[in-house]
């Protein structure tokens, strides 16, 4: 057959036989929008005089929950009428961010297409999901129709091989990756993630990794299934549902085919103000630091709240630093707070924000001031993310942001390890 995994998926959604390059009009499996871009889709499907939406549709409040401004509750309000009125799911404030609580509800399965009005939908690729981004309207058009049009990406083929360092974490090796390929690197294709070190990954690692692979430009990522994936989710998703996994054939056609092996990799940090310049927490010990910040849908899970209270025991955050932590959705917070992670953040002088995208996009919870630095889970740094242009934002893994902010300074983790 020789197809990649995106070339299936879609293949399967338009009922033709595709490969890379072909243009199809494709059925949507499930799409969504977050209090950013729900409006608009609201405003355009008033606009078309539908009663009935053609694919499933939920929304999540996320970006600003609980709403800091009259404005915001406006929208949300306007979401929740919708809501109602249409009988569709919402994810009310505190529920957490989007890439986490849709996939954790189990409405999306393997080979499922999946759009949504945010551009790291990508994330659920880690879970042998096709999911891409894309604007408001074209959510309405696929709430209006139940499909909307595609081109086939090429594919990338991404091996990562070697034995994993110390202090190194999936994080790291996207950022690494991110730095090689650079942020046009991989401009609308897909890429598929294979490899020892993949094979070994857990779930939380792999949707870390896939949530990025826009910052490098491209529409998919994906993981291979396997057990692991197997198990989580049959976890989540409700009985009777079948989970049907997605593989490349053996002989596939890729765009290119790229190994990087990681025996030697080092924690990584992305500079100001672009994802994919790229360099070693060891060269930036000099770089002090005002704010940290561990959450987002890039490290806001139970595996990263782990890596931070595992190091954060019996230890206090540098005096002069504000460590902001979010957790991915309430029911990460609840793993968390059952584990004790939560009373180790107190304790450490940390500031537990409600779950959901917390300072990551900059309309409220921790804004920094003028010419101050933060270090931060997130998957973008550049100018404004934050919320203020002239600020400095530094990306790093959990553990990098950990060991900065217990030293108040960018620090190498390892030695907290």
């Amino acid at each position: 057959m020789s197809k990649t995994i995106a070339e299936k998926i879609l293949s399967k959604h338009s009922g033709r036989d595709l490969k890379a390059g072909d243009f199809a009009i494709c059925k949507v499996d499930f799409t969504f929008g977050q209090d950013g871009t729900s409006s608009i889709i609201i405003d355009r499907v008033r606009e078309m005089g539908l009663k009935d939406l053609k694919t499933e549709f939920c929304m999540v409040i996320d970006h600003s929950a609980p709403s800091p401004s009259e404005g915001v509750s406006r929208v949300h309000k306007k979401m929740r009428d919708f809501s109602l009125e249409y009988k569709t799911r919402l994810f009310d404030s505190g529920c957490g961010v989007c890439h986490q609580v849709i996939p954790e509800s189990g409405s999306i399965l393997p080979g499922d297409l999946v759009l949504g009005a945010d551009s790291h939908t990508c994330t659920y690729g880690g879970l042998g999901i096709f999911s891409t981004g894309v604007g408001s309207t074209d959510i309405a058009v696929v709430l209006s129709t139940g499909k909307n049009w595609f081109k086939v990406p090429q594919t990338i083929k991404i091996i990562v091989k070697g034995k994993v360092p110390n202090g190194v974490f999936p994080k790291d090796i996207i950022l690494q990756i991110l730095g090689l390929v650079k942020s046009n690197g991989a401009t609308y294709k897909a890429v598929e993630f294979c490899g020892p070190v993949i094979d070994k990954m857990e779930i939380d690692g792999r949707l870390t990794m896939c949530n990025m692979v826009v910052e490098m430009g491209a529409k998919a990522g994906f993981m291979p299934f396997d057990e692991k994936t197997l198990a989580w989710f049959k976890e989540r998703v409700p009985q009777g549902k079948k989970i049907t996994p997605v593989f490349a054939d053996p002989d596939a056609k890729y765009e290119s085919v790229r190994e990087f092996d990681i025996s030697e990799l080092k924690p990584q940090v992305a500079l100001p103000h672009n994802v994919d310049t790229v360099t070693t927490a060891d060269k930036l010990k000099s770089t002090k630091i005002n704010e940290a910040y561990l959450g987002t849908c890039t490290n806001g899970r139970f595996a990263d709240l782990k890596i931070a209270a595992k190091m954060l025991k019996n230890r206090k955050i540098a005096s002069g630093v504000r460590f902001i932590v979010a957790a991915a959705s309430r029911q990460i917070y609840l793993e968390a707070l059952e584990a004790g992670f939560i009373n180790i953040f107190i304790k450490s002088g940390a500031v537990v924000v409600v779950p959901g995208c917390g300072p990551c996009v900059g309309t409220h919870n921790g804004i920094p001031a003028d010419e101050e630095i933060v270090i931060s889970t997130a998957n973008r740094n550049f100018k404004g993310r934050m919320g203020n242009p002239k600020a400095f934002i530094y990306l790093g893994s959990p553990a990098t942001v950990v060991a900065s902010a217990i030293e108040g300074r960018i620090s190498d983790p390892r030695k907290y390890l």
